[in-house]
């Protein structure tokens, strides 16, 4: 659990922090894992299971982990071209090749513990190492998202979380000699791999990007910054956010909007760009709030030079939109400098809700000012109806919305009238902008301004937290941008999922669906609390800690209730129904309002009714090593189907709401076919 964990982090950190990383992820490791289920069954048939066999495999994982990373982390740049954006399906490929050795040993020893149980105690109940497999995962979680995640790097945890399995693999490959030279020298090997990936750490991050002079895992992702000739760079999860050397970015970014209130007194800076607060200075107002979220980020620019302090500046490490919301401050200006809106975590600063909350922090000149890339002369489909719907949407709260064609297209929003000149502004003001004066009037002319402005599509749908549509053509665009589709993708997904679960039996189909909306609502959670909150990196490993946290008191009381059969199983599938019909009321009412802890409440509510069924199906099939093999199977590949699905299709595609429906919709499927069963 330790490892997956870092492995999520470790692959947001190397393509820029998008979740559906984090799916991809989890439903690779979910079907591996559930492939390797089906190899420990046919291992099993092929010769007695041993304890030995577990020490030599134990051993094995343990010195795969730290090679895993490294690999990771160098071949990235090998199969792709450095600093290039990578498509769905590479991205896809290299996940799964990478994590599948690691995997597939995973998902083969948890079965072939149980066959190697049940050679010395033939009675050896299945569940009980379903619940021990289960608590060691939420064991595991916790020790990460409460000590590993915030006090070691990653290689370091690897090393502190393997160090009882590699204890364990060292007793079962000894087991019943008295001297064990071999073991001893395997134990050794294996400690010498953890080693050396603690000790390359810091070499396995310096890649050709310049020297490496800043490496830290903070809590809300990895930073790095990078030394070439005199030019600092930094990376946030291995995208460039700040450079010193991007003055015209930092004067489109600042003076665009500054330029336009009669008197500047107060500024909000949602983010920044390297060198924009010098800009800022220019204007000499009395109050100037900086929101980075990550502390650790402001304290690695204001130390590079990327940033200078200036007089009046705050600088107030919180969630942009949780800042406006709590603070009573008004601004005569909020510039937000994010990155496209190509996660979850930037859109939230695109949306309807995003900008009712900053007119209502403006003064009544005041300006809000964002920007969104684009080729100078050219906008693609896809780019057009991406301004446009951000356009809708920030149009429904500013008499006047302009846009502006510099190095990216910058949004001017206020109710006042804007002035596009904006060089006669500075002037006016008394402010140098060497770019701007150089440059503006040849580059922005009012015939391109015009052009621009005039390629918004009327009418086009509004962006809203739980319906994202710009998350919809920022995902078709990341298939266009490919020449690929993901219709290919989902056909071939649905034609062998369809050929699995025609060979269920209808127990093993209602686990199987048990798994796909225990994960779908995983998922559903982790986007919504992306959505609302805005920092996954951090609580990633305390949600799906809290999803595993109720299969352990779950297996428990399926145990108890296995007596009732087919009833249990089908009062549990009710309680599901219920448990989604009542996230999906309460998102309605508003998820923004709704406290962490309630999202964490609904993780543990679903993962104890999950929990409850598989004892359930389990004695429903018999409960010998081939009935334990298919239900551990069917649980782990339905998960991956729910996590694929719900991550890729519904929730991007369609929104929040729709894709609890769609799980609801599954769980009934479930629910009547056991109905219509007899039970024998």
């Amino acid at each position: 659990m330790v490892t997956q964990l870092l492995l999520i982090r470790e692959f947001l950190s190397g393509f820029h922090g998008n979740e559906f990383v984090v799916a991809l992820i989890l439903s690779a490791w979910l079907f591996l894992g559930g492939s390797g289920t089906w190899l420990a069954r046919i291992a099993a048939t092929s010769r007695p299971a041993a304890p030995r066999i577990i020490g030599r495999l134990s051993l094995v994982l343990v010195g795969m982990t730290p090679v895993l990373f490294l690999a990771i982390r160098g071949l990235r740049d090998v199969f792709f071209i450095h600093g290039a954006s990578v498509g769905f399906y590479p991205t896809l490929a290299y996940i799964v090749c990478t994590l599948a050795p690691y995997c597939l040993l995973v998902g083969f020893l948890l079965p072939y513990s149980l066959f190697v149980l049940r050679a010395g105690q033939p009675g050896y109940p299945g569940a009980l190492v379903y619940m021990t497999d289960n608590f060691g995962d939420v064991a595991g979680g916790a020790l990460f998202s409460f000590a590993l995640v915030s006090l070691i790097t990653p290689l370091q945890a690897v090393l502190v979380a393997n160090l009882p399995l590699l204890v364990i693999g060292w007793h079962l490959l000894g087991r019943g000699r008295r001297f064990k030279p071999a073991a001893l020298l395997a134990v050794a090997a294996v400690l010498a791999l953890l080693a050396a990936g603690v000790l390359g750490e810091w070499q396995s991050l310096a890649t050709g990007r310049g020297g490496l002079v800043h490496y830290q895992e903070s809590r809300y992702g990895r930073i790095t910054v990078f030394k070439d000739r005199e030019q600092y760079t930094l990376f946030s999860d291995g995208a460039p956010v700040l450079n010193t050397q991007n003055q015209s970015a930092a004067e489109e970014a600042i003076h665009f909007p500054l330029s336009q209130p009669d008197r500047v007194d107060s500024i909000l800076l949602v983010s920044a760009v390297g060198g924009m607060l010098a800009e800022v200075e220019k204007y000499r107002p009395s109050h100037v709030d900086y929101v980075e979220l990550d502390p650790a980020m402001s304290a690695a620019q204001f130390s590079y030079g990327l940033l200078r302090t200036i007089p009046g500046l705050a600088v107030i490490n919180q969630d942009g939109r949780r800042w406006l919301r709590q603070t009573d401050r008004s601004y005569d200006a909020i510039i937000v400098s994010l990155r496209e809106p190509e996660t979850f975590q930037a859109n939230r600063f695109f949306t309807d809700r995003f900008f009712a909350l900053a007119k209502s922090r403006l003064t009544p000149g005041g300006v809000l000012s964002f920007s969104m890339e684009s080729v100078e002369n050219y906008l693609t489909e896809s780019q057009r109806r991406k301004l446009s719907i951000i356009h809708a949407t920030v149009a429904r709260h500013f008499r006047n919305v302009l846009l502006l064609p510099g190095q990216s297209t910058v949004f001017l929003c206020r109710d006042q009238p804007i002035d596009p000149r904006i060089p006669e502004r500075l002037r006016a003001k008394g402010i140098v902008a060497d770019t701007i004066s150089g440059y503006y009037e040849g580059d922005v002319t009012p015939e391109r301004i015009g052009r621009l402005n005039d390629l918004i599509i009327k009418g086009s749908p509004t962006n809203q937290d739980e319906t994202p549509r710009l998350m919809q053509v920022m995902f078709s665009e990341w298939f266009a941008k490919f020449d690929s589709s993901p219709v290919w993708f989902a056909a071939v997904l649905c034609v062998l999922t369809v050929l699995y679960v025609g060979r269920l039996r209808r127990e093993e189909f209602a686990l199987f669906t048990t798994g796909a909306t225990a994960m779908g609502a995983e998922v559903l959670v982790i986007f919504a609390f992306q959505i609302f909150f805005g920092y996954i990196y951090l609580q990633i490993g305390l949600i799906v800690t809290v999803f595993l946290a109720g299969l352990l008191p779950g297996a428990w009381l399926g145990n108890r209730l296995n007596v009732r059969g087919r009833r249990a199983l089908m009062a549990t599938d009710l309680v599901l129904l219920l448990l989604l019909a009542a996230f999906m009321v309460a998102l309605h009412l508003g998820g923004d309002r709704l406290p962490a802890s309630a999202y964490l409440v609904f993780g543990f509510a679903v993962s104890l009714a999950c929990g409850c069924q598989f004892p359930l199906v389990l004695q429903l099939g018999g409960g010998g090593n081939p009935a334990a093999a298919r239900a551990f199977s069917a649980d782990l590949i339905g998960a991956a189907c729910g996590t694929l699905v719900t991550s890729a299709v519904l929730i991007p595609w369609l929104g929040l709401f729709p894709a609890t429906l769609s799980l609801i919709g599954l769980k009934s499927a479930s629910l009547a076919l056991m109905a219509t069963t007899r039970e024998t």
